[in-house]
This record gives structure tokens, C-alpha cells and sequence, in this order.
């Protein structure tokens, strides 16, 4: 039915019939997206059945993309229908992808760096040059980050990541702290725009530049609180040399825009900083113990670790016993800090292998799952400077990414993939077994199922086990 309306919309906007309409992998949110291409264009469109949330995104859009914001372009909505919308298609990379891929063990990989700087120089101009004539009547749930605001994500971090943890408390004496904290944030000046998301995998690599998504929930409120979330995304784990330096950088930039006491803004930071960790518990709670998506559950030793950080250092801006307390027994709970859904973590097997010597073994013997055919791509085994290497080697990679139908072929088949990982993740399956063939296993074959492997580490963050089999 879904795809029934978007297509329709599609040939409405286009004027021509499309020939992939396909769903992509579901975040964090209740949002539908579908890949819909035909034979000169192709777009993302949308369903969301929150008209609310909806209005919100296409208004925040159309005032960004006048500031000359690189946001997605709204390309067509539907004037009967408010849950659809087509919008440019920005790909695949975030930059939190982006991240995975260069990084290599703990090291923060410098090659990143200059898109974090961009991200946040862009920041400071949604937040006060975009901010300022922003119609802040469409903003949704709340118009801006007040008081009531502030205590929904106190209590989502009370209720759905202290309680279902096993954590306790005085409830009187939390929510006793609970209004100490809000009075201290509160101070900080708020006339500007909040992004309420603006974090790793909210910012989009396109064309070498970084594009912005997912701020429908915007609203007024202090120019700390994005800030917090980007340098503080528990997965991202970015390294506190990092922090601080794009912490400055920041400074920098908004120096250009306001005067400001930098120490009051650096105190007000660290709050925030704490304010965001546990909203974002909240949602690993309830994503996580609640509605059982375990992938959810793997963010938490990150931000444990951020906060065990930052209390060491005294980076709480007052003192709020009760909240101590229960950070201090987050801490000290080994199963919180070592947290691995092992008994029901899903292990994805992605093989290669040569047609010539027959078909792949499962090895976890649960049969079943998917078999890629490569041999209809272009062969570098053909050109003798290839001969001896496979598709791990940096001369076959170049050659096969100049390859267009190599990529489609790619993003085809993760998306075949990607409906049966979810499916598996919340259904609690422990394997998946994903074989690429070519004629002799050691190029087309080896280079798709590296890529395969790390689009599905990435997007879902599931055990990953490559084997090569004829070069293993």
C-alpha cells in the first residue's frame, strides 16, 4: 500500500514509471524510506505517518535551504496526503559510516577530521543565522527545550534505563535533583534553534560535503545541547583530544556571530553534555530492554565510559547527590559495562567463493540464507596486472569501483539483505550466512563480500565473520 502511494507520487512528480521502489533499513525512528529510482532519476520518499512531525521537517527544509543549508531538497509533497514526500536522494555514507570505515582500533583517523570541523562551523549557522526568522509554530513535540521538555528526558532516563537496569534510588530525592539540574540549564541563554539530533548519523557524505537530515524535531532552546550531542555520540567515540579541539573550534565560529563568556559557556557545555547521555540511555532502554532491539543495548559501555570520563575530570556543573548515586551504580555494574547481547547476538557469515569447485558450507549448519551471483560484472582477472592479486588488493578495489554496475550491484543486493538482518536482530537469531561466487573466487567474489561485510557493520552493528574460501 505504502509503495502503491509513493509511486504514484513519483509518476506525478517525474512523469515517468519507476523501476525500483525499494524500503531501506529502519533507524531509530517509525519513518519509512524508500529508494525510488527510474530511468533518469531517483529519490528518497517518505512516509511517516505523524502529519505533525512531517509539516515540521518540510517547513524546518524550505527556511535551511533559503540560508543556503545543506539539507535534503523537499522535491515534491503530496497536497492530499500528508504522510508522503519525495526529497533528494543523498546516498548511503553517514558520517558516522564514514568513521567506521577509516578508523582503525581506538585511533581517530585525522582523515575525518575536516567533515566534523564543517559539521560544525554549519551548526553555529543553523542555530543563529537560520534560528533567527526560523517559524518556530511548526516546531513539534514542544516549541522549544524548556522545562517540561528537559523532564521527559529525565524521566525516560529514570524509567526506562535506571529501573529496567536495576538501579536504586530515593525518588524523591532524584526528582529533587532532577529540578536543581533543570533550574542550572535553564540559565543558559536559549533564543536559538535546536537541532535535538545532530549527531554522526544524522550528518549525510555527499559529494565530498556534508548534508543534514533528521532535525524535525527542532525547537528553541541553548546552543550547547547539539553541541553535546555530536561530541558526545556514544558510538562515535571520539577520542577527548578530539573533544576539545572541536570544542574550540566551535568557540571560534560562534565568536564570529555573538559575544559570549566563554568560561559560563563551557560550564553550561559540560550540563548539557550530561542532559544528552541520559536521554540517550533512555532510548538504549527502551529500544533496547523494551522493545528488544539488542543492537541498542551495544551503545551502552560507550556511554558509560563517557560518563565515568567526565566525573572523574568534575565535569558535573553542581552538585546533585542523587543523580551521583545513580551514576555511581551504573558504573559500578559489570554486566552494564562488558554489555553484549551474547545469547541472542546475531553473527553474520559473509563468504566468497569459485563456482568452479561447487558451493559454500554454512558452517553453523542453520542452512539457508543468500547466494550472489558475480559473474555478470566486469572481471579484472581478465588483465594480466590482476592475476596474482584479489579483491583485497588496492588495484582490483580501483578497478572495480570505476565499474558502475559493480556498485548497483552492491547496493542491490544489501538491500535484498538488510529486511531478513533486521528481522533476525529482533526475532533473536544467532546466524546468518550471505556467499558471493565468481568463476575463481578470488576477485569479484572477495572484493563483494568485504564491501557487503562492512555495510552490514556499519548499519547494524551485528558480529561480522568474512571468509575467503579459496584464499583463507
Amino acid at each position: 500500500m505504502i509503495e502503491e502511494i509513493l509511486t504514484r507520487l513519483y509518476e506525478n512528480y517525474t512523469s515517468e514509471k519507476p523501476i525500483e521502489c525499494t524500503l531501506l533499513p529502519a533507524s531509530g525512528s517509525d519513518r519509512k524510506y524508500y529508494r525510488i529510482k527510474s530511468e533518469r532519476h531517483h529519490f528518497l520518499g517518505v512516509f511517516n505517518v505523524d502529519e505533525k512531525e512531517n509539516r515540521a521537517f518540510i517547513s524546518y527544509t524550505k527556511h535551511f535551504t533559503k540560508h543556503g543549508l545543506n539539507v535534503p531538497d523537499i522535491c515534491f509533497e503530496c497536497a492530499d496526503d500528508k504522510r508522503v514526500y519525495l526529497i533528494k536522494d543523498l546516498g548511503d555514507t553517514t558520517l558516522y559510516a564514514r568513521l567506521c570505515e577509516l578508523r582503525k582500533g581506538e585511533e581517530f583517523p585525522k582523515e575525518i577530521l575536516p567533515y566534523y570541523e564543517k559539521a560544525i562551523r554549519a551548526l553555529v549557522r543553523f542555530q543563529v543565522e537560520a534560528g533567527k526568522d526560523l517559524d518556530y509554530s511548526v516546531a513539534y513535540p514542544r516549541a522549544a527545550f524548556d522545562r517540561r521538555s528537559m523532564l521527559w528526558d529525565l524521566n525516560y532516563f529514570k524509567y526506562y534505563f535506571l529501573k529496567l537496569s536495576g538501579v536504586q534510588f530515593d525518588e524523591e530525592l532524584l526528582e529533587n535533583d532532577f529540578q536543581k539540574f533543570m533550574d542550572f540549564l535553564l540559565e543558559a541563554p536559549s533564543d536559538y534553534f535546536l537541532y535535538r539530533d545532530f549527531q554522526s548519523r544524522n550528518i549525510m557524505i555527499f559529494q565530498d560535503d556534508v548534508y543534514f537530515i533528521d532535525y524535525q524535531g527542532g525547537r528553541k532552546g541553548a546552543l550547547q545541547y547539539d553541541l553535546a550531542s555530536l561530541l558526545y555520540d556514544a558510538k562515535a567515540d571520539l577520542t577527548n583530544d578530539v573533544r576539545q579541539y572541536l570544542l574550540q573550534i566551535y568557540i571560534q565560529e560562534l565568536k564570529k556571530y555573538l559575544q559570549f563568556d566563554e568560561e559560563k559557556f563551557v560550564g553550561y557545555f559540560y550540563g548539557f553534555v550530561f542532559i544528552r547521555i541520559m536521554q540517550a540511555m533512555g532510548s538504549y532502554g527502551f529500544r533496547g530492554y523494551y522493545e528488544r532491539k539488542e543492537h541498542f543495548l551495544k551503545s551502552i559501555p560507550y556511554a558509560l565510559n563517557n560518563l565515568e570520563y567526565l566525573l572523574k575530570n568534575k565535569r558535573l556543573p553542581l552538585s546533585l547527590p542523587a543523580i551521583e548515586n545513580a551514576f555511581s551504580q551504573l558504573l559500578n555494574n559489570e554486566g552494564l559495562r562488558t554489555i553484549t547481547p551474547a545469547n541472542t547476538q546475531l553473527t553474520v557469515t559473509v563468504c566468497s567463493f569459485s563456482y568452479k569447485k561447487g558451493w559454500p558450507q554454512d558452517s553453523s549448519e542453520n542452512g539457508g540464507g543468500f547466494v550472489f551471483d558475480c559473474r555478470g560484472l566486469p572481471n579484472p582477472g581478465r588483465d594480466e596486472a590482476y592475476k596474482t592479486q584479489t579483491g583485497k588488493d588496492l588495484p582490483v578495489i580501483q578497478y572495480l569501483e570505476k565499474q558502475p554496475a559493480v556498485k548497483v550491484f552492491i547496493d542491490d543486493a544489501f538491500r535484498v539483505v538488510s529486511p531478513t538482518i533486521k528481522n533476525y536482530i529482533e526475532r533473536g537469531f544467532t546466524h546468518l550466512f550471505i556467499a558471493f561466487g565468481c568463476t575463481g573466487g578470488q576477485h569479484r567474489s572477495v572484493y563483494s563480500a568485504e564491501q557487503m561485510a562492512k555495510k552490514i557493520k556499519e548499519t547494524f552493528g551485528v558480529n561480522v565473520v568474512v571468509k575467503h574460501r579459496e584464499w583463507d
